[in-house]
């Protein structure tokens, strides 16, 4: 009878067995919790794609080979860094090519245009670059820099993106050549997207040899119906800028 009553009570609910197993459970979702709260530490920890370099020198290598300037959420998106501290990086980085607290005053130098950040050459020296793009330059332009040099006549302003669009290549070597040649340069930046709108230079006209771009021939004979390649120009007479 006792060995009976034993067995009865070790399988009704809340015996020992149960609360032992109930226990063991309660313990595996516990340690499974602190499992996934590590794995995700770690994840945020790795998000940072570099974390052994600091962010001034990750920041200053971007903005080396950045062609338009670049904002600050860009910038932290590229180094998995918040923009508070991005922004303190990028005012280290300006002091120090500033020459703020001893260090050597760069020819360069780190500029806000436009809701971004880019590299330029400081404005004392610009003189030194000319004397420099003069010398280097070659006598003849490769055909495609002559078609990128067409659309900037006829559609400026215009931005290296939709010079890209008309031409169906990518653009960026040429404009930078045709910048450097002095043929087009930089007229404004767009407040909203942040990219650069090119013109045609002083220089052009005086190689071409007109007074204005009002010169430049008409560009609707040369094409099918006056307008493929070039869109519908408002207010632009005769397909010329």
């Amino acid at each position: 009878m006792t060995d009976d009553a034993h067995d009865v009570s070790s399988a009704e609910p809340g015996g020992a067995d149960e609360m032992s197993d109930a226990r063991a459970i309660e313990r595996e979702i516990h340690e499974r919790h602190e499992a996934e709260q590590h794995a995700e530490h770690e994840a945020e920890q790795h998000h940072v794609p570099h974390p052994e370099i600091p962010i001034d020198r990750q920041l200053e290598a971007i903005l080396m080979i950045a062609d338009e300037p670049q904002s600050l959420v860009a910038l932290g998106a590229a180094v998995g860094a918040p923009v508070p501290a991005v922004r303190q990086a990028i005012e280290r980085l300006v002091a120090d090519f500033d020459g703020v607290d001893g260090t050597i005053r760069r020819g360069f130098e780190l500029r806000e245009v436009g809701g971004g950040w880019r590299f330029y050459v400081r404005q004392d020296l610009d003189p030194v670059v000319e004397q420099f793009v003069e010398a280097e330059r070659p006598s003849r332009l490769s055909q495609a820099a002559l078609e990128t040099l067409a659309v900037v006549a006829y559609k400026q302003p215009i931005t290296r993106s939709q010079i890209a669009s008309i031409r169906a290549v990518n653009v960026d070597g040429v404009v930078r050549t045709l910048v450097a040649r002095g043929l087009i340069e930089e007229s404004f930046t767009d407040a909203e997207t942040g990219a650069i709108n090119y013109v045609t230079s002083d220089l052009l006209l005086q190689q071409l040899g007109i007074n204005s771009l009002d010169e430049l021939p008409l560009i609707s004979p040369l094409l099918d119906d006056g307008a493929d390649g070039f869109g519908q120009n408002e207010g632009i007479p005769d397909g010329r800028v």
